[in-house]
C-alpha cells in the first residue's frame, strides 16, 4: 500500500469514526516530513499547522546509527482532545476538495518517456515508414 493510499484511507476511517485521530496525526505527519517539495505536502499543510499547534513535538529527531544523521521519527503521545472538533473540520474541508474517487493523492500515472527515448523512437518511425 503506497502512502498516498494509506493517507486517504486514514483520513476516510477518522470520518467514518474507524480510525482514532493518533493514526491519523501518525500518518499525515509521516507522509508530510517524508514527502518534502511536492503536492501532497502543500495539500496537508492544514492538517499539520493544527497538529504541531496541538500536538508540539509530533515528530523527534534522534541519531541514526545506519547512516550519519538524524533519523525522524513519530513522538507517541495522545491527540488533545480539545483541537479534535477543530481536526475534524480541517479533515472534512480537505476531503471535501477532492474528486468524487475522494482519493487526495491518487497514483502517480506513468512518466513520460526521457528525451532520448523519444528521438529513438522518432527515428525508428522514420525508417519503418
Amino acid at each position: 500500500m503506497s502512502s498516498a493510499t494509506s493517507v486517504s484511507d486514514a483520513l476516510e476511517g477518522y470520518i467514518t469514526g474507524q480510525v482514532l485521530v493518533e493514526r491519523v496525526v501518525a500518518v499525515v505527519a509521516a507522509a508530510y516530513y517524508r514527502d518534502t517539495g511536492n503536492e501532497k505536502r502543500e495539500t496537508l499543510r492544514p492538517l499539520v499547522e493544527i497538529i504541531e499547534r496541538a500536538h508540539p513535538g509530533v515528530v523527534e529527531l534522534s541519531a541514526s546509527t545506519v547512516r550519519p544523521g538524524f533519523v525522524v521519527q513519530l513522538a507517541d503521545r495522545p491527540f488533545p482532545k480539545r483541537y479534535e472538533a477543530e481536526f475534524r473540520q480541517a479533515v472534512q474541508a480537505l476531503l471535501a476538495t477532492f474528486p468524487v474517487s475522494r482519493v487526495p493523492f491518487p497514483e502517480a500515472a506513468a512518466p513520460s518517456p526521457s528525451l532520448l527515448r523519444r528521438i529513438v523512437a522518432a527515428v525508428r518511425r522514420l525508417f519503418s515508414a
